[in-house]
């Protein structure tokens, strides 16, 4: 299996969590203060530096107050798009 770093799947993780912390309003350094990270750990997550996890991505997005599964459904959505 191919590494999933800048995949279609991976661009559409990383764009998904940037515009949902930016339309919360927040910016990296306060998405950090939630997870109790530093700032560049969600700069490397949306820059696509570093791979996030099962239990990360949780963290993340109730972080952020989203459902995780409807974040993945954008993601997904956003993935079939960008296939067709």
């Amino acid at each position: 299996m191919a590494r999933s770093l800048r995949s279609p799947g991976h661009l559409a993780l990383m764009q998904v969590l940037r515009e949902t912390r930016q339309k919360k309003g927040l910016t990296q350094a306060d998405l950090a203060a939630r997870l109790t990270r530093p700032q560049s750990y969600v700069a490397k997550i949306e820059g696509g530096e570093r791979r996030l996890d099962v239990v990360e991505f949780l963290d993340v997005a109730v972080a952020m107050d989203r459902r995780p599964a409807d974040l993945i459904d954008e993601i997904v959505e956003r993935m079939e798009r960008s296939t067709t």
